[in-house]
């Protein structure tokens, strides 16, 4: 049976609170509240954290940081950034948190019991905020607002439909959180003589509250925790619940201070179902257009949500300028954006081959670029280099919002010294996408693109640069403009030649973007694949990719055995059940006998001749832009990476923490 708990506010709901908006309202008092800011973070993107972390800054406050168990590299950055402030904490315990599993629930109530008992921490707010939220307004502004409502609860509801809300919710359904995956187990009810409430789980909270949420032995608290312990999006019910049913639900503001970039259409696609066995919603990352909304939103909002430096940086210097003044146009690396991922502590184990493939041959476009440098003497060795060892970190860069590559930071040996140094490749994708020439009437394509790790939402391939190899599902997309509703044709064809798969797609007359993964038999001949796109069987467009083969397996050298598994296509190169030979003459894709023996010879090779394939093949879809000398260097020809414009090491004040100023910010 379920249980039955006291109830302390009227069955008709939480008292109506009407909280004004302005910035002209009254002084704030003598005594501003101190608020503990817990940051909630998980991930790689470091530079963002810390922009986050120096935006919300202020020496009165108090910042309490859990990064996730699964996030070594930004827990030793986090780790590093608070032992510079006497007012920042990391969690000395960290959990794996998912999305929409109870461990949120648990990870905030053990926060919130943390801070409770600082007792050098006299905090009389509570604020959650993740890596993707970012303030639209100032800490003082914030201080100011909260000054004039103190002891108020600050959390949004999902309206007034608890019935919808509850099976939209799965709270009547019973689940158990497992290896990082919560089960749908049955059915359940609803505890009686308790209004179940929810929304949004970033919420801003009074300590008078969190108190009695944490430490409460009343039936309410004690039932609610064992209910929500087997609960789907606990977080998002919990404190709602807890705060509308018991003795503070006087205190109940429906509004959590944040604007959120929902939409819909994009975000509620069953994204989570790998780790969910539910359907479940999630905001769209903001972008330039969108920076108006901050400056219009009728009631009171102090942050928003989800902003993405790898989506758009922009934005956010939007933010900064409107919020900080606008910095001096040549500040350095004002439009870049740096973003890791690997770092040597990480471990190669933490890279798949066909990333580790793939990061090697980066770096070997970087030492060849080297010794074809303008300024090097082609007499002599002094800029020419055998590399050394495994990479030693990876970033992505971005400038102005547009993907531009990967850099490579590694060990390489000077010929001409014999000593070792450290550079840093910068390794930029060429141009893989292009329309028929003569272009063709049908002129509705606009970009086509081969990925891995399709991101409907954002709809970009979340695998930058899309590294493959020959054991990954590619996925084709294509973006649209509108027009009349048509039918396309996609074909699929492999290094030799060989029709892999073709397929009609309908586009309709809105559709912006479509997208596919043909179910091809694995391994992927590596080498060089093209992608056709044709109307009424008359070539549109052409994107060609790679699927690089592998020089490692399970991260140690390719031994033949299994470069001869890995490199020679699928069993009798057929990629489906379905052969699309005779569709050749029509296409006018000519299968030749040397192209199929070289594949042959190809899928054979290891050691320098497998390396120096590799490369070949990487070398003509990438280009190495740019090399950098990390530290000193006997090439004169090498430039130094902090001085150097794209390199992670080159100065990036926007991201970076210094000391503080008089007013207590960060400078």
């Amino acid at each position: 049976m379920p249980e039955r708990v006291a109830r302390y506010c009227p069955l008709e709901g939480k008292a109506s609170v009407n909280i004004q908006w302005g910035e002209n309202s009254a002084e704030t008092p003598p005594t501003p509240v101190r608020i503990a800011f817990v940051l909630v973070v998980h991930g790689r993107a470091t530079r963002q954290v810390q922009r986050l972390f120096k935006a919300i800054y202020h020496s009165s406050h108090f910042y309490y940081i859990h990064v996730d168990k699964r996030s070594n590299y930004l827990h030793r950055q986090i780790l590093a950034l608070a032992s510079q402030y006497p007012n920042v904490r990391v969690t000395p315990w960290r959990m794996a948190t998912i999305w929409g599993g109870a461990s949120l629930l648990t990870m905030y109530l053990r926060s919130m019991a943390d801070l409770l008992a600082m007792t050098d921490w006299s905090w009389d707010f509570f604020i959650n905020l993740s890596a993707a939220d970012y303030p639209i307004r100032t800490n003082e502004q914030l201080v100011s607002f909260l000054s004039r409502h103190p002891d108020m609860n600050f959390i949004k509801s999902h309206g007034r439909d608890n019935a919808r809300f509850i099976r939209k919710q799965g709270l009547d359904r019973l689940f158990l959180e497992c290896d990082t995956h919560m089960w749908r187990l049955g059915d359940r009810r609803i505890p009686e003589g308790v209004a179940v409430d929810g929304g949004s789980d970033w919420f801003l909270l009074s300590r008078t509250f969190v108190d009695y949420a944490v430490n409460s032995q009343d039936d309410l608290v004690t039932s609610m925790k064992r209910f929500y312990t087997y609960t789907l999006l606990p977080a998002e019910s919990f404190f709602h619940t807890v705060l509308g049913n018991g003795p503070h639900c006087e205190k109940a503001v429906d509004n959590n201070l944040r604007i959120t970039n929902w939409n819909r259409k994009l975000g509620c696609k069953c994204q989570y179902k790998h780790i969910v066995d539910w359907c479940g919603c999630s905001p769209n990352d903001f972008k330039p257009p969108d920076f108006p909304r901050f400056q219009q939103a009728a009631r009171p909002t102090f942050f928003g949500r989800k902003f993405e430096a790898v989506i758009s940086q922009e934005v956010i210097n939007q933010l900064d300028s409107f919020l900080f003044g606008s910095p001096p146009a040549d500040t350095p690396g004002l439009s870049a954006y740096w973003e890791n991922v690997y770092d040597e502590p990480d471990g190669v184990l933490s890279l798949t081959d066909t990333q580790l493939t793939h990061y090697h041959a980066f770096a070997h476009l970087g030492l060849s670029h080297a010794a074809d440098m303008p300024a090097a003497d082609p007499n002599a060795s002094s800029c020419r280099y055998v590399p050394i060892g495994q990479p030693l970190a990876v970033h992505l860069y971005f400038l102005s919002d547009v993907f531009q590559g990967y850099l490579v930071k590694h060990h390489a040996s000077n010929l001409a010294t014999g000593q070792q140094e450290t550079l840093e490749t910068w390794a930029t994708p060429k141009t893989a996408f292009k329309l028929a020439d003569p272009p063709n009437s049908f002129s509705r394509l606009e970009f086509a693109e081969i990925g891995t790790d399709w991101d409907g939402k954002e709809r970009i391939f979340r695998n930058f640069g899309n590294l493959l190899g020959p054991m990954d599902e590619p996925v084709a997309m294509q973006r649209w403009s509108k027009g009349s509703n048509v039918t396309m044709t996609v074909v699929w064809v492999d290094p030799t030649n060989v029709i892999a798969a073709t397929y009609d797609i309908l586009i309709d007359g809105n559709a912006e973007f479509t997208h596919y993964r043909p179910p091809l038999n694995l391994p992927l001949r590596p080498g060089v694949w093209t992608v056709r796109t044709l109307y009424h069987w008359s070539q549109v467009a052409e994107t060609r990719f790679l699927i690089a083969p592998h020089a490692y397996s399970q991260h140690r050298p390719l031994r033949q055995e299994d470069a001869v598994r890995l490199h020679s296509g699928p069993a009798k190169n057929s990629y489906m059940e379905q052969s699309f030979h005779g569709l050749n003459p029509l296409l006018k894709i000519p299968v030749h006998l040397a192209q199929v023996e070289a594949a042959e010879s190809h899928a054979r090779l290891t050691g320098t001749e497998l390396e120096a394939w590799v490369d070949s093949l990487v070398g003509g879809m990438w280009a190495g832009s740019g090399v950098c000398a990390v530290g000193p260097s006997a090439c004169p020809a090498l430039p130094h990476c902090k001085d150097t414009r794209w390199s992670s090491f080159s100065p990036d004040p926007k991201s970076q923490l210094g000391p503080l100023t008089a007013q207590g910010r960060i400078r």
